[in-house]
């Protein structure tokens, strides 16, 4: 009889985590509660160990096709100075793809799972499954039912900013840090600019309607590529969210639960590395269970294999974030900086 893996949630994670075990022989069932896939979505960048994660989910050659492949970029000041070289370990560049299109992608290699659209989750334990795959994102309620209010959800001390400007095709890969704010750019398919900033603020510290306003004055006299970035973007094009992280849990598995991605250990965008992470589980997961001898030994292995991994990633990220908010000593700042690009 073919066992029965329920996954709470169709996005990055939850649709790899159909793949994997789908291509295992399990019998997947994910519970997605938006209507569908998403239409808009800034640019994900997907670093060689997930792509080497989609490769083994059979959608790394489209991520390949479809992405913009980087092996560098730059951090530099305001002024456009250069402050550090971004390099990709060797092997693959680092491809820039929308989340919308990897979507697609990995939605297409799910064909075989059972996927149902505006269908939420509100207990897991009601899911009548040998396994089920917590990959319900930042605010999961899943992880809250499991481990308790403890574990909810934190705001970082961060908000960030992030859009598209379409018919603005560039090669750039760049962040720009200022005086406790930030600025990247980068291409995405489509012939489009991707961008984001973020800063420190108290959460709820919106705009409605002034958003543009709000960024042009926070990044005025920028030197290109922001400049012209901000000239073009619209309010409609402008998402602005708080950035919330999870509190590090004692453990990704419970009973016969598993949270990836977001759900398990949603960090600070400062690395780029949320959405690779949860591809990562993915496979991840799937391996732990295949090369053990019952759910519950595969789940344990899952949990020794990922938890330090992501928590240290966590943490960098964490120290990513506060570095791009310091406002006073930027000449060391912006050393620690270049030190530690070297060191990656």
């Amino acid at each position: 009889m073919r066992r029965h893996a329920a996954i709470i949630g169709g996005g990055i994670g939850g649709l790899a985590a159909a793949i994997a075990l789908g291509n295992d022989g399990w019998q997947v069932t994910v519970h997605e509660r938006d209507a569908a896939l998403p239409a808009t979505g800034t640019a994900l960048g997907m670093w060689p160990a997930a792509l080497r994660a989609l490769d083994t989910l059979t959608a790394g050659h489209a991520v390949r096709e479809t992405g913009s492949p980087r092996r560098s970029g730059e951090v530099r000041r305001p002024d456009g100075s250069r402050i550090a070289t971004i390099r990709t370990p060797p092997g693959d560049p680092i491809h820039l793809i929308s989340r919308p299109a990897l979507l697609t992608i990995l939605h297409r290699a799910a064909a075989t799972a059972d996927l149902r659209f505006a269908d939420p989750v509100h207990h897991p334990e009601s899911l009548a499954a040998d396994l089920v795959v917590a990959a319900d994102g930042v605010f999961s309620h899943t992880r809250e039912q499991l481990f308790g209010p403890a574990y909810r959800a934190r705001h970082s001390g961060g908000t960030a900013w992030r859009g598209t400007v379409d018919g603005m095709e560039t090669s750039t890969f760049v962040e720009v840090w200022g005086r406790g704010v930030k600025f990247g750019v980068t291409p995405q398919e489509g012939s489009r600019t991707n961008w984001f900033a973020s800063a420190g603020a108290p959460a709820g510290s919106f705009h409605p309607g002034a958003e543009v306003s709000a960024l042009r004055r926070m990044f005025d006299g920028w030197a290109a590529p922001v400049r012209p970035v901000l000239e073009a973007v619209t309010e409609a094009g402008i998402l602005h969210h708080d950035v919330y992280v999870t509190p590090p849990l004692p453990s990704y598995v419970s009973g016969r639960v598993a949270l990836i991605g977001d759900a398990a250990h949603a960090m600070t965008p400062d690395l780029g590395r949320g959405a690779c992470e949860a591809l990562i589980d993915a496979v991840a997961l799937a391996t732990a269970l295949r090369e053990s001898p019952t759910v519950a030994s595969g789940l344990a292995a899952y949990d020794r294999r990922r938890r330090p991994v992501t928590r240290r990633l966590a943490r960098a990220a964490a120290a990513a974030g506060r570095l791009s908010r310091v406002r006073h000593a930027l000449p060391v700042r912006d050393g620690l900086l270049r030190a530690s690009m070297l060191a990656a």
